[in-house]
């Protein structure tokens, strides 16, 4: 039982959302399968018309194509548009996955050695099986170094199926098949790093080395300031692309570094939304003074303050 300006809050701890009337109190895991799958109905819509475009249009491949530049001084990178969408907004994808990674890996299903050691044997043998089979259809052959291809499950189609399915899965299921993409997919991303890499530019892989290294220190230092976090990860993102290694890579080494703890300890944020609670004082109830009453106004906007120093980065 836990007592928040004189009312109490019942919450059951064995489940992963607790109810107490209209209220839902959403878990972490839940929140990031609702936000990651949020978009799912338009992935599926992109996907269908990607292959009715590609089979019936010679412009489709064009289109991919076609040419985007970036320059800056002496720094000319070019890359067509399928590259730039593979290599930059993918990076933000592995990014927020990367950040998943990172809270399962502290506190979440990959936290110790007995809950990670199902995803992540599943995981290998969902990359290993795969690329055994293809190389043994492909050997010796010209398409024999693609058995890279289908070592990796595409996380975003499988959280969209998920989230189709909806309720029909148990909890306990979801968790574990996000948790087998997220270390599947993590294995993916280093046999691209490892294997894919053609040529490498140390020089460009020396600067993402020392930029990750002061995104290290930030979070040493329990500095706060996404801006900062922001700009120094857009510089390992442009780094590690330069350097020839695929980009998406900075999406989950720029995650790991990113503070996994809010600023605020429990004790101290439930003290201070106390204090701002008790500016609500309305003798025949509050109705919408919201709008009306200044001081109401200021605790909440307060409130939403606390709640953001207390929650991770």
């Amino acid at each position: 039982m836990n007592t928040l300006s004189g009312k109490n809050i019942k919450i059951k701890e064995s489940m992963p959302g607790a109810v107490k009337g209209r209220f839902t109190i959403i878990g972490p895991f839940q929140q990031f399968f609702k936000r990651l799958v949020s978009g799912s109905l338009f992935l599926f819509i992109a996907a269908v018309i990607a292959v009715i475009w590609a089979n019936t249009s010679a412009s489709y491949s064009s289109f991919w194509g076609t040419e985007l530049s970036i320059h800056f001084g002496e720094i000319h990178l070019s890359k067509s548009l399928a590259h730039w969408i593979d290599e930059a907004l993918m990076t933000l994808f592995f990014f927020a996955v990367g950040l998943e990674i990172k809270r399962e890996v502290l506190v979440g299903e990959l936290a110790t050695l007995k809950k990670a050691l199902l995803p992540v044997s599943a995981a290998i043998g969902g990359m290993l099986f795969p690329a055994l089979i293809y190389t043994a259809f492909n050997y010796n052959t010209p398409t024999s170094g693609g058995w890279g291809v289908p070592m990796a499950t595409d996380i975003a189609f499988s959280l969209a199926v998920l989230a189709f399915l909806g309720k029909r899965i148990p909890l306990g299921t979801r968790i574990f098949l996000t948790a087998f993409a997220i270390a599947d997919d993590l294995g993916a991303v280093l046999i691209i790093a490892l294997f894919y890499t053609q040529t490498i530019a140390w020089s460009w892989l020396l600067l993402a080395g020392l930029l990750l290294g002061v995104v290290a220190l930030l979070n040493y230092l329990w500095i706060r300031a996404t801006l900062a976090y922001a700009l120094l990860g857009i510089g390992v993102w442009f780094a590690i692309l330069c350097s020839g290694v695929h980009a998406t890579v900075a999406g989950v080494l720029v995650a790991m570094f990113i503070p996994a703890r809010g600023k605020y300890d429990t004790q101290t944020f439930i003290n201070e939304v106390k204090s701002y609670i008790d500016n609500f004082e309305c003798q025949d109830g509050c109705g919408h003074t919201i709008l009306l009453n200044k001081h109401h106004q200021n605790a909440v906007q307060s409130i939403e303050l606390a709640c953001h120093e207390v929650e991770t980065p």
